[in-house]
């Protein structure tokens, strides 16, 4: 098995980490401007990482507003948690093989 390559890259991989970790109910959602003050990403590097995730199915985005200002939230869709899981644990068992071999 290979690991992903959507969760693969760098942001993308922090990005689906933090929303696993911060969402642990699939309803759950988190706001654009926080997932990229915790990641420290500009507006359109994260933009773009999102696409990609939503493109595979592994994140939604949402946009409401609150007031007349726009909001997006960002959510992890089930596939995507089940991809996470199973990219964590390729990764974890090769960390393991590696471990084994030396």
């Amino acid at each position: 098995m290979a690991l992903d390559p959507v969760i693969h890259a760098p942001v993308r991989l922090r990005v689906v980490t933090l929303l696993a970790a911060a969402l642990r109910d699939p309803a759950d959602e988190i706001p654009f401007v926080q997932v990229q003050r915790e990641l420290g990403l500009t507006a359109g590097n994260l933009t773009t990482h999102l696409a990609k995730l939503e493109d595979a199915g592994y994140v939604a985005i949402g946009k409401e507003f609150q007031g007349r200002k726009p909001v997006t939230h960002v959510s992890l869709t089930a596939p995507g948690r089940l991809a996470f899981a199973q990219y964590r644990a390729e990764l974890l068992s090769l960390l393991s093989a590696d471990e084994v071999s030396q």
